[in-house]
């Protein structure tokens, strides 16, 4: 008995070490991946606060342009570049669709390679366009016009909001955003199925932007609706509306796939966005929206819309009361005319919210910062002049177009309510706090908490929320106690390894089940810290770009804290300053090891932090530097308005015309710059010298380049 007491006790200090040692192992391994989750988490906040950023900027211009088109006479230059975006849905009758877009006219020639289609499509047609899509071949334009042509025949046919059933042997398959990843669709009818009458879909809006594929996905879809179209339900996005698809990549994808026909592709298209459905039900119980819902959503009122009015659910309708602009408007201008502090605080499109805020017990200001019960004595004239004089325009061109403003469009206070339900399904996120608030991230929409879910689905007599709209790092996320699910469908959305795909599988019972997924193999291949390694690099590229392109209105802002003018700061007025002019929500002092080299005793050289950037540009000979920096700034609204203006599609324009853009975006930003510099800048850009800007060459011009990123 004692010999084995006595063999076993080192037996027993072995364990102990041995236990020690595994605690030991796993403590070092959790505060690994804590530490890993804390980068994922940072690199995601980078990704999605200049994601969102860009769409505030689409907003306000936009905004800007309906401003424009509202208060300046329909002679003036500004107004007639712009006014092409804002007509309605004018092609609508059979006989001038069919004159206009002509389809039979365009010749299949024997050199074409492509898939040929049938009509009315089959089952194995659109199986065939699916294996030409995955070998990366381009359906010829007559098919394209023909096949978008049968769709907006049909969707003519929906209703608003589709309802569906689901049965035990075929359950239902829902899919959030596709952004123009192919390969995201391909590998969900890979593992789920080819939609059939037996394999009942919901694709749930945002099919185009951002992605390389956006049009092949549209053509799939559309493909399969044709053939099964009690089985395939399209849900409209945001995305679905041609103002947005001006500066995320749709327009360019088509007019660059599609030279000669492109321009009828995407009017055809614009059509079709409008007409498509706002909403689907399952079992009158699971309720499908592409953004969200709001405190005010009324399933009644969105059957009833007459959805095809809005072909850009950016543009609110018109509306005077008693020769007095709505306070839709008033925001609106306000919005504008650059009225706005911070990109956190811009104003949604919708502005209204019902829940208690702070913000919104303040008065409400006007352009010249008075408040606006203070002025509501002034006549429509003396507002509207006063406005002008403030945003920068001749008051001589700023006359109220009353045939325009009051003959031309009557609209009602239910005019504005659609539209309202419109931008709150497509646009709105949830948030964990009960109300509803502005959605002020997105400039679009509003925030619902918790409370307004249940209400709302207590109101229809529901019992889940299925959305989209946000990408998520696992595909999907549940929210407010679980009524609410976001499912995202596009992997890789940011950069490689970034997030999951996901999809949903649903039968009789109503439970989701998630079918998560990853198209590229590369990620797949990568180890946990590789893979937030690759997205980390990638979205600190991104941020330095950024802040390279504000590096004047850093330096200035820095200057401040610096009064003997050393070039140094410390760390805690770096990180305020920097949030401060990008107004991105970002934890800067968090971020600080990865984006500034040395400090010392918590101070730091701002001057040679600015000069490691990395970024090289490309050599443009100009005399006026500063516009380099609006260009660098405002790139993406340059390049919306380049297209906005380039009205043939033919992607040139004149130096005329690229005086113009500029002439716009002065405006919008009330800055000054010369007639000399533009022409300067224009002659600079023209690097082929054919007297005019090619998109190409335009895009080139503002060409970044991370250094560190080739190193």
């Amino acid at each position: 008995m004692g010999c084995g007491l006595g063999k076993s006790e080192p037996l027993l200090k072995i364990c102990h070490k041995a236990i020690s040692a595994a605690l030991l192992i796993q403590r070092w391994y959790r505060q690994h991946v804590a530490r890993l989750e804390m980068r994922r988490r940072c690199t995601w906040n980078i990704f999605q606060s200049i994601e969102y950023a860009g769409e505030q900027d689409q907003i306000k211009l936009y905004n800007y342009f309906g401003f424009l088109m509202d208060h300046f006479t329909p002679a003036s230059s500004e107004r007639n570049l712009i006014s092409h975006i804002f007509r309605k849905n004018e092609i609508c009758l059979d006989t001038e669709w069919e004159r206009y877009f002509c389809y039979k006219s365009i010749e299949v020639t024997k050199s074409y390679t492509g898939p040929h289609l049938t009509f009315p499509m089959t089952f194995c047609g659109v199986s065939k366009l699916v294996e030409a899509f995955k070998h990366k071949e381009q359906l010829h334009a007559r098919y394209v016009l023909q096949l978008l042509g049968e769709t907006w025949r049909l969707l003519r046919t929906f209703p608003n909001i589709s309802h569906v059933i689901a049965c035990h042997p075929k359950p239902i398959t829902i899919c959030g955003d596709l952004h123009g990843h192919l390969e995201d669709l391909l590998l969900i009818f890979y593992k789920n199925g080819l939609p059939s009458s037996d394999k009942p879909y919901v694709f749930n809006g945002d099919f185009v932007d951002r992605g390389k594929n956006s049009l092949e996905i549209l053509l799939t879809l559309f493909g399969f609706l044709l053939v099964y179209p009690n089985d395939v339900h399209l849900n409209r996005g945001n995305h679905e509306d041609h103002i947005v698809n001006l500066r995320y990549g749709f327009t360019k994808e088509v007019l660059g796939k599609y030279r000669v026909h492109g321009k009828k592709i995407l009017k055809l298209l614009q059509m079709i966005f409008s007409w498509l459905p706002l909403a689907t039900v399952i079992d009158n119980k699971v309720l499908i929206v592409h953004g969200g819902i709001s405190d005010t959503t009324d399933l009644d009122k969105i059957a009833r819309v007459d959805r095809q009015k809005y072909a850009s659910a950016l543009r609110p309708p018109k509306m005077k009361v008693h020769g007095c602009m709505t306070k839709m408007n008033e925001n609106r201008e306000r919005e504008a005319c650059g009225q706005v502090e911070g990109r956190r605080r811009v104003c949604s499109l919708t502005y209204h919210s019902s829940a208690p805020d702070h913000r919104h017990d303040l008065p409400r200001r006007s352009l010249n910062n008075t408040p606006v019960c203070s002025k509501l004595d002034l006549s429509v004239d003396e507002k509207l002049n006063s406005r002008c004089r403030l945003s920068g325009f001749d008051q001589a061109r700023c006359e109220l177009k009353k045939s325009d403003s009051y003959l031309e469009s009557k609209t009602t206070e239910t005019d504005l309510d659609e539209w309202k339900q419109i931008v709150d399904v497509l646009w709105s996120d949830p948030m964990p706090q009960n109300g509803c608030i502005p959605n002020e991230v997105r400039g679009g929409g509003c925030y619902w908490g918790p409370d307004v879910t249940e209400e709302v689905l207590r109101r229809n007599n529901l019992q889940l929320l299925i959305r989209s709209h946000e990408c998520k790092q696992d595909g999907y996320e549940f929210c407010h106690n679980r009524r609410v699910i976001t499912i995202f469908s596009a992997s890789n959305y940011y950069e490689v390894g970034s997030n999951r795909g996901a999809f949903i599988r649903m039968g009789p019972d109503l439970v989701p089940h998630f079918i998560q997924y990853q198209a590229s193999t590369t990620c797949r291949e990568l180890t946990l810290r590789q893979s937030v390694g690759w997205t980390e690099r990638s979205a600190l590229q991104a941020l330095r770009e950024q802040l390279f392109v504000h590096r004047s209105d850093l330096i200035s802002a820095f200057q401040e804290f610096d009064p003997s003018n050393k070039g140094m700061i410390s760390v805690t007025h770096w990180a305020s300053t920097t949030e401060r002019v990008l107004n991105l929500g970002l934890p800067w002092r968090v971020l600080r090891p990865q984006l500034v080299s040395s400090t010392q005793h918590g101070m730091m050289d701002y001057q040679q932090w600015i000069k490691e950037l990395s970024i090289t540009e490309p050599k443009l000979e100009i005399s006026d530097n500063s516009i380099l920096d609006t260009m660098y700034k405002n790139h993406s609204n340059l390049e919306t308005i380049f297209r906005i203006i380039d009205t043939d599609h033919s992607g040139l324009i004149s130096f005329k015309e690229f005086h113009q853009t500029w002439e716009l975006l002065r405006s919008h930003l009330k800055t000054e710059i010369s007639a000399k510099a533009i022409a300067d800048l224009a002659q600079s850009i023209d690097f082929n010298k054919d007297g005019s800007i090619d998109i190409n060459e335009f895009l080139e011009a503002f060409r970044l380049v991370d250094i560190s990123a080739h190193n």
